[in-house]
C-alpha cells in the first residue's frame, strides 16, 4: 500500500550548522529506509505560495500562504508499506516530527514521478470541504475522476505524478515530543477544507505553473514549488 506524508513545520531561520545538521539528519533518513520511500522532497518558501479558488471555470488566484500560522506545510513524502502501522512507524523517524507534525494519509492509487524533483517541479495540493470529499466507489467518485481524466489531457507532460486520496477519518497524524510518538486521528489541523489529494507538476515558472493548476478540478489548489533538494 502506499501513504501520502505531508511535513506541517514551523518556518524557521536555521544557522548554516543548524541547516546542515537538518540536511545530515534527512540524508540518514533516506538511507536508512530507502526500500519504502518512494517519493519526496523539501516545499520552497511558503511567501512563494498560490491559492487557487472558484475551480477551473472561474479561477481566482491568490499569491501567498492561505492563513498565517504556526506551521505550514514544508515537505512531502510517498511512502510503500504493508499497513498504517508500518507507514507511522516511518513518519516518526521524519526529523520533521520532532518539532512539527506529520500527517499521513492513505492513498487510493499513485502515479510515480519517476525520476528525482528538481525546482522546477511544484506540488499542488487539493482541498475540498470536509463535508463535500467523494468517497471511492461512489458515483460522485466516479464523476471526479472523469473530470481528472480531461484535466490530465489538457495538461499532458505538464503532470508528472500524483494520487488522490482516501477520506480524512483515514489520516492519522504523528508528533514526537521527548522521545515519545503522540498520534491523533485525522489530519493536522480541523478546518474547513481538508486534502483530498495531490499533483506534481512541471512547469517553466511559477506563473505557468499557476496557469496548469488552476485547471485541476478542485475547490482549492494550494500550489508550492519543491526545493529539489531530497534526490529522490
Amino acid at each position: 500500500m502506499y501513504y501520502f506524508a505531508l511535513l506541517q513545520v514551523p518556518e524557521r531561520d536555521l544557522t548554516a550548522e543548524e541547516a546542515g545538521r537538518e540536511m545530515q539528519a534527512y540524508a540518514e533518513f533516506h538511507a536508512r529506509e530507502q526500500a519504502a520511500i518512494r517519493e519526496g522532497d523539501a516545499l520552497g518558501p511558503a511567501a512563494e505560495a498560490v491559492r487557487i479558488t472558484g475551480g477551473p471555470d472561474a479561477p481566482v488566484i491568490t499569491d501567498g500562504p492561505y492563513a498565517e500560522g504556526a506551521e505550514v506545510a514544508g515537505g512531502y513524502y510517498v511512502f510503500e508499506a504493508d499497513n498504517l502501522d508500518d507507514a507511522l512507524q516511518l513518519a516518526r523517524q521524519i526529523p520533521a516530527a520532532q518539532y512539527g507534525a506529520i500527517e499521513v494519509w492513505p492513498v487510493v492509487h499513485w502515479n510515480a514521478v519517476g525520476r528525482p524533483t528538481t525546482d522546477s517541479d511544484w506540488l499542488a495540493l487539493l482541498l475540498e470541504p470536509a463535508d463535500a470529499v467523494n468517497v471511492p466507489g461512489t458515483p460522485e467518485w466516479d464523476q471526479g475522476l472523469a473530470e481528472h481524466a480531461e484535466f490530465g489531457a489538457a495538461a499532458g507532460s505538464h503532470i508528472l505524478g500524483g494520487a488522490p486520496l482516501h477520506p480524512p477519518a483515514t489520516a492519522t497524524t504523528v508528533r514526537v515530543r521527548d522521545g515519545g510518538v503522540v498520534l491523533t486521528d485525522g489530519p493536522y489541523a480541523e478546518g474547513a477544507e481538508v486534502a483530498n489529494g495531490f499533483y506534481v507538476l512541471s512547469a517553466a515558472d511559477r506563473d505557468e505553473a499557476t496557469k496548469v493548476a488552476s485547471m485541476i478540478p478542485a475547490s482549492v489548489v494550494e500550489l508550492r514549488r519543491l526545493a529539489g533538494v531530497s534526490g529522490l
